[in-house]
């Protein structure tokens, strides 16, 4: 049987001058229960980094390839964007992980980071972009109302 798994929670960790930043107890748990490695890679449409299991980077992989042409522009793009950037990170023994510059630059982090869990992925942001963020997607969710439609039971 599967195990489940979720990042959850809004947790705000502070960043030494070296770029190192505690990993939630809860997402290194994760880790350790699964024995996986965290990855995180440059959002490709906001201004933060995103975070997930390898295994997770790896279904999107298969996704990209089933739903692309193998040499077409648009898996190249994504390709590149997503996998070019993502880096593998293991926690030291004080859970922490060194961000790179690259990655604290395009999050415009610089000593407090906000981890945001997103269910299979997490993101982390600058706690005042975090904020405005939060507050677009409140007052977007309020006016969309959203549905979620229900899975058809297989016959």
């Amino acid at each position: 049987m599967r195990k489940v798994f979720l990042f959850m929670d809004t947790i705000i960790n502070k960043v030494d001058a070296k770029g190192r930043v505690s990993l939630p107890s809860d997402y290194r748990a994760i880790v350790k229960d699964l024995e996986s490695e965290i990855v995180c890679y440059r959002s490709l449409s906001l201004p933060c980094i995103e975070g997930c299991l390898e295994e997770t980077l790896d279904k999107l992989a298969t996704d990209i390839e089933d739903s692309t042409d193998f040499f077409s522009e648009t898996q190249d793009n994504l390709t590149n964007l997503i996998f070019g950037d993502a880096k593998r990170f293991t926690f030291d023994s004080t859970g922490r992980i060194m961000l790179s510059e690259k990655l604290l630059k395009h999050a415009d982090i610089t000593d407090t980071a906000v981890f945001v869990g997103k269910g299979r992925k997490f993101q982390i942001w600058n706690p005042e972009n975090w904020e405005k963020e939060e507050q677009r997607i409140r007052q977007e969710v309020l006016k969309n109302r959203p549905v979620l439609k229900k899975q058809k039971e297989s016959e």
